[in-house]
């Protein structure tokens, strides 16, 4: 269930964003699940069209859903790809700060760190 609110300092196109990533990544919507079209996703949420076509165009940039013309738009596998991707450089990871001697405290501040900053200073 999405839940929009109107008083949050976030933006509407955001808060669908993050809650359908969300339940992407939680599986709450499964590989191959068909979403709402932006019409009537705008239309259930009381949501503009171009707030809607917003979210859905962040979740394709990241992977998280393709869409397939007039067939509409779906949960992408390349999501599980990039989950499996994360748990691979997660591995890795662990094996570096175990090979050097820093402690699990220190490491957990240090990824913590890295994702504070903002996606773009990253790259």
């Amino acid at each position: 269930m999405i839940v929009i609110d109107t008083a949050s300092p976030m933006p509407p196109y955001e808060q669908l964003r993050a809650q359908l990533a969300r339940q992407i990544q939680d599986r709450s919507l499964a590989v191959g699940a068909r979403l709402p079209t932006i019409r009537r996703l705008a239309a259930d949420l009381g949501l503009a069209v171009n707030t809607v076509g917003r979210a859905y165009r962040a979740l394709e940039e990241a992977g998280l859903i393709e869409t397939r013309g007039r067939a509409g738009s779906f949960v992408s596998a390349s999501g599980e790809q990039a989950r499996e991707q994360a748990h691979r450089a997660a591995r890795e990871y662990a094996a570096l700060i175990a090979s050097v001697g820093i402690d699990r405290t220190e490491a957990v501040r240090i990824v913590e760190a890295a994702l504070s900053v903002p996606a773009t200073a990253r790259s």
